[in-house]
C-alpha cells in the first residue's frame, strides 16, 4: 500500500476515535477515544470514563475499555494484525496492556507530554515486553485532538488534571503549528 493510502486509512479511523473523544468531552470526561481496527473494520471501541463525577479513577482509560471489548471478539481476530487508534498517546499502563495483547500497530493523534508511554524502551524490559514490538505512528490529526483537549482544560468546570503538566503543555500549544517543546524540554 502506498504511503498516501496508509495516511488516508489512518485518518479515516482516527476520525472514529475523535468522534468517541467528542462524546466523552460532551459527558464532561477526559476527551480520549480509541478504536481497534481489524481487516479495515472497527471491531472494538472505548472512550474515557471515570475522570468526572463521583467514581473518578485511573483505570477506565479508553484503551482499556476498547481492549475489554476486543477480548470478547472471536479468536480469529489476530491482535498482531490489529491497529489501535487513540486520540491521546497511550500512557504507560495502556501502552503496556497493548504490547502484552500483541497489537501490531498503535496510532495516536496528540502526544502526551506528561505521561505518554510509547517512548518506552521495550528492549530493556523483561521478555514479556521486549519480544513484542508494535509499530507506533503519530501524530495523526493532532490539531483535531488538540482542540478537544484545549476545550477540556479551558472548561471552568474541569477538575481532572486541571493543574497538571499536560494541561500546562496543552494550553501553550497553537493549532496549526508544530508542537512546542515539552515541559523541561
Amino acid at each position: 500500500m502506498r504511503r498516501y493510502d496508509l495516511q488516508a486509512l489512518d485518518e479515516r479511523f482516527m476520525r472514529e476515535a475523535l468522534s468517541l473523544a467528542e462524546g466523552a468531552l460532551s459527558a464532561g470526561e477526559f476527551p480520549v477515544g480509541c478504536v481497534f481496527v481489524y481487516e479495515n473494520k472497527v471491531v472494538a471501541r472505548g472512550s474515557r470514563i471515570g475522570s468526572a463525577g463521583t467514581d473518578i479513577n485511573e483505570i477506565d482509560h479508553a484503551e482499556i475499555q476498547a481492549l475489554r471489548e476486543f477480548y470478547r471478539l472471536p479468536a480469529e481476530c489476530d491482535p498482531g494484525k490489529t491497529s489501535v487508534y487513540c486520540t491521546l498517546e497511550p500512557c504507560l499502563m495502556c501502552f503496556g496492556a497493548l504490547v502484552i495483547a500483541g497489537v501490531g500497530k498503535i496510532v495516536y493523534a496528540y502526544e502526551d507530554a506528561m505521561g505518554g508511554g510509547t517512548g518506552c524502551r521495550l528492549h530493556l524490559l523483561t521478555p514479556l515486553y521486549h519480544n513484542r514490538r508494535p509499530e507506533v505512528v503519530g501524530p495523526v490529526m493532532r490539531d483535531e485532538s488538540l482542540a478537544l483537549f484545549q476545550a477540556f482544560f479551558n472548561n471552568p468546570d474541569t477538575t481532572y488534571l486541571k493543574r497538571s503538566g499536560l494541561a500546562e503543555y496543552t494550553l501553550k500549544q497553537t493549532i496549526g503549528k508544530p508542537p512546542r517543546p515539552a515541559l523541561g524540554g
